[in-house]
């Protein structure tokens, strides 16, 4: 074993360590949210492994629209193809490396190398390579292309050479986000918040509704899951009711498997508003025209947990796509994406200002609260606590975490 070989085992054997001394039931060790190594582990992991939801299709309307996404170090170029195609490539030149596109978003047939001006369809075909020798073959040297998959209009990525089952998500999405008509959506609006901590610290904070109640009054004047759920099995019910009554059966289940098993996750799950109020928004009322199947208000939200980092919210009048994107060891975004029908009009048919109001504002809180978090842990003497009741997804994404981070 060669010296370089040692360390990296050394390291392994060292996160290794820390999953295995993880006590069950509880949060995560200080090191799991700082650690340069876990970081890199996390991103082999969880990141180049399994599923992402890097935009709704809207955001390319047009044949060779193109936009940039940023996740840690990569940079993913999106597409739309002449044919309608949608195409996901890494912005590195298959030369010397360089950026092939330099804008955020516009539209190009083609992206030329700014270094050396090989030149690249927006599928990442190579089609050009000035002064190269005649036994050079153009297509050995495409860009990397990512694995791409379409669903009611969201577009998910894979960095996987063979990447984890998409089936379950496939049908599971068609029974949730295809009755609210996401096929057909716009984006109404995107919002990206820095935040200073560690990417789980945020997910964790999204997944439990634990904190909604002081953290949140807003949120939790309109939506019950602030309440434990065996307190709202009432609410639940007469939603359920009122949605069957409008001849619709949106899907849910637990199809929340590890990379081992090689399906994607994906956990769906549908919760009540309170008595009276019809969507997300500061006074519960509707903020935009009804979308999909939707003839009348149920007066519930469907919410879908997918893989590590991508989490949807589904009003009978707009969605909302929640992005988690890793930057560093302690820091990442959060990117909101809101939709509404394909059809409405801002100004006529909604108000920006009231559509966005209720999560920008939880947003906001949430970035607090995440921040304070983060500074806290940094603490030679933090010890984590056990997890409440009401933190039951956060225990089982933290199980999945572990998981998947350890070595076969």
């Amino acid at each position: 074993m060669s010296a370089l070989e040692a360390v990296i085992d050394g390291v392994g054997d060292r996160i290794d360590g820390l999953v295995a001394g993880h006590r069950a039931g509880h949060g995560l060790a200080r090191a799991f949210y700082q650690d340069a190594d876990i970081y890199r582990r996390d991103m082999e992991r969880v990141f180049r492994r399994h599923w992402h939801c890097i935009a709704h299709e809207s955001v390319i309307p047009n044949a060779n629209d193109f936009e940039v996404f940023r996740i840690d170090t990569e940079q993913v170029i999106v597409t739309r193809g002449a044919d309608d195609s949608i195409h996901a490539v890494l912005n590195v030149c298959r030369h010397r490396g360089a950026e092939v596109c330099t804008k955020q978003k516009g539209n190009a047939r083609v992206f030329v190398c700014p270094y050396h001006a090989w030149t690249y369809g927006n599928d990442g075909s190579l089609k050009a390579a000035r002064l190269m020798p005649k036994d050079f073959k153009r297509e050995d040297h495409g860009l990397k292309t990512l694995n791409v998959r379409v669903v009611e209009g969201l577009i998910f990525i894979s960095f996987a050479e063979q990447p984890l089952d998409f089936s379950e998500v496939e049908n599971l999405l068609h029974a949730t986000c295809g009755q609210y008509g996401w096929a057909s959506a716009k984006v109404a609006h995107r919002e990206t918040y820095p935040v200073a901590a560690n990417w789980k610290l945020a997910v964790e904070n999204y997944v439990e509704c634990y904190h909604c109640g002081p953290a949140h009054p807003e949120y939790s004047q309109t939506h019950a899951l602030e309440q434990p759920l065996h307190m709202i099995e009432a609410l639940n019910e007469a939603m359920e009711a009122r949605t069957c009554a409008l001849g619709i059966e949106v899907g849910s289940g637990n199809h929340w498997q590890t990379s081992r098993e090689g399906r994607e996750a994906i956990h769906a799950f549908r919760y009540a508003l309170y008595d009276g109020v019809q969507s997300g928004s500061e006074d519960g009322k509707a903020v935009a025209p009804l979308m999909g199947r939707f003839t009348d208000f149920d007066g519930g939200v469907t919410s879908i947990h997918l893989g590590g980092t991508t989490f949807l919210v589904c009003y009978p009048d707009h969605g909302m796509i929640y992005r988690f994107i890793p930057k560093t060891a302690e820091s990442c975004e959060m990117e909101l994406i809101w939709l509404v029908d394909g059809k409405a009009e801002e100004g006529r048919d909604y108000d920006l200002a009231k559509l966005t109001w209720l999560w920008k504002v939880t947003t906001e809180e949430d970035k607090a609260i995440i921040e304070h978090t983060a500074r806290g842990v940094q603490s030679h003497y933090f010890v984590p606590g056990p997890i409440a009741p009401m933190e039951q997804n956060e225990l089982r994404y933290i199980e999945w975490y572990l998981d998947e981070i350890s070595r076969p």
